[in-house]
């Protein structure tokens, strides 16, 4: 461990944090190779985009090639992040659907790794499900932990989220970000994952979203990710480094400075990058009137 700050021994639920951990398995088991996915694709299968039409209609067509649609999807439907967008389909009495879901594109590489193998696309979100319980097997492999009985709850889009420490997700991130001990299929699946989360920033969160803006901002030499209840992720394949952040009352706000200040605390953000993240380091707080009355930062120190 080169750093830690805090508690990071208690068990956390990295929720969307570990996107990128979950989607192994569409490339190691030959499903991103047998359906011809890109890096567009398998940047989605490590999403929680905002559902714009660049996500939206990259999802669809996905499901397409697979011969499936969105009524296959069980991750449920809900409103688009990305506010221009839902506004624009309000204006046109257009609903949403499970392809404006953040996590559709996760759950479609959960579906095309079923149908390479053979198993039934009803049911995939379920823990016992063969699909939920090879990315059970990763999870066991690259945090170092028995998780064969470890909590578990249900997230969000429907499948399970599982507990382990914080600092075994850390160094989850770290065995992405330098695969040296993985074994072979798995180390090309994890170099293959980042190749296409740092290509494509804007798939992996959206229009001014923390992790594509500064992917964006940094050259996507560190790339982030995010989760629910204050959980942040990143990974830095220059230094074979893996951070895992979470904010202990669940203040999503909170973790994008959060990760910046230890990426910055660490040396690994040049100066020119840090001045580049200031708006995403240190957020401004505005009133009803949109003027600026404070700003969110980590503590002096720091």
């Amino acid at each position: 461990m080169v750093a830690s700050w805090g508690d990071c021994r208690s068990l956390v639920y990295p929720r969307s944090s570990n996107k990128a951990l979950q989607a192994l398995p569409l490339v190691e088991t030959g499903a991103a190779d047998a359906f011809g996915l890109g890096d567009a694709e398998l940047a989605l299968a490590c999403a929680s985009h905002s559902g714009e039409p660049m996500h939206t209609e990259a999802v669809a067509a996905w499901l397409a090639r697979i011969g499936l649609s969105a009524d296959d999807l069980e991750c449920g439907a809900h409103a688009p992040y990305d506010g221009p967008t839902w506004e624009a389909m309000l204006r046109r009495g257009e609903g949403f659907s499970a392809l404006h879901n953040n996590c559709s594109g996760k759950h479609t590489g959960m579906l095309t790794t079923a149908l390479h193998r053979g198993e039934p696309t009803r049911g995939y979100v379920g823990y016992q499900h063969p699909v939920q319980q090879r990315i059970l097997g990763v999870l066991e492999q690259m945090t170092g932990q028995d998780l064969g009985s470890a909590p578990w709850g249900t997230d969000g889009c429907s499948i399970p989220t599982i507990g382990v420490p914080l600092e075994s997700l850390a160094f989850a991130m770290a065995r992405l970000a330098d695969p040296v001990d993985l074994p072979a299929r798995r180390a090309e699946a994890a170099t293959r994952l980042l190749r296409a989360w740092g290509a494509r920033p804007e798939l992996v969160g959206g229009t001014g979203t923390f992790d594509t803006r500064f992917m964006q901002a940094t050259g996507s030499r560190l790339l982030v990710k995010s989760g629910a209840e204050g959980v942040c992720c990143a990974v830095v394949p220059e230094a074979g480094i893996g951070i895992a952040v979470k904010i202990d009352d669940g203040t999503g706000r909170a973790a994008g400075p959060a990760m910046a200040a230890v990426l910055r605390r660490l040396d690994l953000i040049d100066a020119a990058a840090w001045e580049r993240v200031q708006a995403l380091a240190r957020p401004p707080i505005l009133n009803r009137r949109e003027v600026r009355v404070g700003e969110l930062r980590a503590a002096p120190g720091f």
